[in-house]
């Protein structure tokens, strides 16, 4: 047995991949645990937002980026050259055979949240417990952001860039002057993860 990265038990290694060249610290990691919460698949493949469904979008929103800008300072350059960002601060993979994935999170334009946002993913293999974690979207052009509000499914794609690289570096030293309408952090509470992809995640507007 061994812990994901938000504190759930589960059989094999979640994130093979996750390489990272600074270990968060304990209270980084603290904050990011205690704002995420644990939170179950029934939970988070329920489509329904009830109660307090925004307000605990937005607390998780924020844990996430205060993790984010504390642990990786340079995602800091990122937001203030971005138009807007979406935070997605739980995304769950999980399943036995056909799977998928599934969360919510908040678009925010000048740090103000605009509309609400579920990520929904398929896939096709074996994946046996779950697999949680973060990622931001930042929409570094009005054209994009602008294409990504019009639809009604966005779609990530083979041409969104990574903060991270394979080779599991910290931040690439051109992801701030990076001229791509969008760039993806994917992350967990052991950092950010190398390798990882939201390619074919679909974004659709929610109502909490």
């Amino acid at each position: 047995m061994s812990n994901d990265a938000f504190g759930q038990e589960y059989k094999g290694s979640p994130m093979t991949q996750s390489v990272v060249t600074r270990k968060p610290s304990l209270g980084n990691r603290r904050t990011f645990m205690i704002g995420l919460g644990a939170t179950s698949l029934l939970a988070a493949c329920n489509n329904g937002l009830t109660g307090n469904g925004g307000p605990r979008i937005e607390a998780r929103a924020d844990a996430s980026l205060d993790y984010l800008y504390n642990t990786y300072p340079n995602t800091r350059d990122l937001r203030e050259k971005s138009v807007g960002m979406l935070v997605m601060p739980l995304v769950t993979k999980a399943g036995l055979g056909v799977g998928g994935s599934y969360g919510r999170g908040v678009l925010r334009v000048n740090d103000v949240t605009v509309d609400y946002y579920s990520s929904t993913q398929a896939s096709v293999g074996l994946q046996i417990g779950a697999q949680q974690y973060a990622h931001v979207l930042f929409f570094m052009t009005n054209d994009a952001l602008a294409t990504f509000r019009r639809s009604s499914g966005w779609a990530a794609g083979a041409d969104i860039e990574y903060a991270l690289n394979n080779r599991g570096e910290n931040l690439s030293a051109e992801t701030t002057t990076s001229r791509s309408p969008v760039i993806a952090v994917v992350f967990g509470q052991a950092g950010l993860i190398a390798g990882a992809t939201v390619e074919g995640i679909k974004y659709s507007r929610i109502i909490p």
